[in-house]
């Protein structure tokens, strides 16, 4: 699904809604579900403010609301419980349930594609290559200050993180979470690029 007219975007954030209210009846931990579903919340009134002044291209509202959906799910059975996760843990013989991990690539997708798109159409630096390596640098300003959140739930929390942190005894977890969120930057702004920059065009 594109979102290419105001009818799609309205439908994609009604069911968002719908399913924010049916995540919330029973999700696995109460705080984590809290915590995971926080950006969506806060994203979801910004972009609806933010339409009539600065709508952005269909392919980045389209990866937006598959970001909330990953997030959303996650908040209700926690990442390492996802239930899609473990089929793929299962199918690839991994010692840990990956959701998590997709949702790190989308945090460093989503933010980089994001980046772009102001630093191009608001002309705020010359040269596409420029514009790339910023976007990038900006996912993983994002990554690094989520790692800084997780930690400062542990250490607030305590046990009661372990379920937002979702490390699943992964020692190196915080340092695959980044390198997911980086490949997921540079698909944003290498492999999309063509794509992206026909949807700008049509704002120049």
């Amino acid at each position: 699904m594109i979102m290419t007219t105001p009818r799609s975007l309205l439908v994609a954030g009604v069911f968002l809604l719908v399913l924010l209210a049916a995540s919330g009846i029973q999700p696995y931990d109460r705080p984590t579900w809290l915590m995971e579903i926080a950006p969506v919340i806060i994203a979801l009134p910004l972009l609806t403010a933010t339409y009539q002044r600065f709508p952005l291209t269909p392919m980045l509202y389209t990866l937006i609301f598959l970001h909330a959906v990953i997030l959303i799910i996650g908040g209700v059975y926690s990442y390492a419980r996802v239930p899609a996760g473990f089929w793929v843990q299962d199918w690839l013989s991994l010692s840990r349930n990956p959701y998590d991990k997709l949702g790190h690539f989308a945090q460093g997708l989503i933010p980089a594609l994001l980046a772009r798109e102001i630093l191009l159409r608001g002309k705020h630096v010359n040269g596409r290559k420029m514009a790339g390596f910023l976007a990038i640098c900006v996912a993983m300003a994002v990554s690094a200050w989520y790692e800084l959140l997780e930690w400062a739930a542990a250490l607030a929390l305590g046990q009661g993180a372990d379920e937002f942190l979702g490390t699943q005894g992964d020692i190196w977890d915080t340092q695959s979470d980044m390198f997911c969120a980086w490949l997921g930057s540079l698909v944003s702004c290498v492999l999309l690029t063509p794509w992206h920059d026909r949807q700008l065009a049509r704002y120049s």
